[in-house]
């Protein structure tokens, strides 16, 4: 589980295929302080496995679905947001991220405005039921605020910080992000849907 706060930028260091899944090489720093063989990082917003690290960096194993299934990341030289899995001592800062990635969206427009930018992102269907102004997403592993949904765009205002310590500054209209829809809401439907077929 995360939060969608992210610890730090990290970039592609190599990127194979390797028994039918893609292997890649994260450099960071921050996020090598107590990593472990098998903990779970998030990789711009893709829940991933550590499968080995060393002082440079870590590498995870991409299934073909996940692949398939994110945005464009695992070449060498793409930036990634990265964050630990949530501690259970810790601040919890964002919202409930589980780093499975819902679907991809794609920017439509970037446009800067005092003090913040507003980025309005074009939702794949199956996740607009769950985008509410001032309710919670995750675009690519960043924990956001919605602001605003009309029809298949949402809109969400990026504070100087998010754009200094994330990727997210480097977005521009036809970039394609994962997004990750709000944890509680999915449940929420899943409980009502599930009612709803025992009447």
């Amino acid at each position: 589980m995360f939060t969608g706060i992210v610890e730090e930028v990290g970039q592609v260091l190599a990127s194979r295929e390797e028994g039918g899944n893609r292997v890649v090489t994260i450099g960071a720093s921050k996020i090598l302080e107590d990593m472990r063989v098998g903990d779970s990082v998030a990789c711009s917003g893709a829940c991933l496995t550590v499968t080995a690290f060393d002082r440079e960096g870590f590498s995870v194993a991409l299934s073909r679905e996940s692949v398939a299934r994110t945005a464009p990341r695992w070449e060498v030289g793409s930036r990634l947001n990265l964050e630990r899995a949530m501690r259970a001592d810790g601040r919890f800062g964002g919202h409930l991220v589980s780093g499975h990635v819902d679907g991809t969206g794609t920017v439509v427009a970037v446009s800067p405005q005092p003090g913040a930018w507003v980025v309005e992102i074009e939702a794949p269907p199956a996740l607009r039921p769950y985008l509410v102004a001032k309710g919670s997403v995750s675009v690519d592993g960043v924990s956001l605020t919605v602001v605003e949904v009309r029809g298949r765009v949402f809109s969400t205002w990026l504070i100087p910080h998010t754009l200094e310590v994330t990727t997210l500054a480097e977005l521009t209209p036809g970039a394609v992000v994962n997004l990750e829809a709000d944890l509680l809401a999915k449940y929420v439907e899943r409980i009502l849907q599930t009612r709803e077929a025992l009447r």
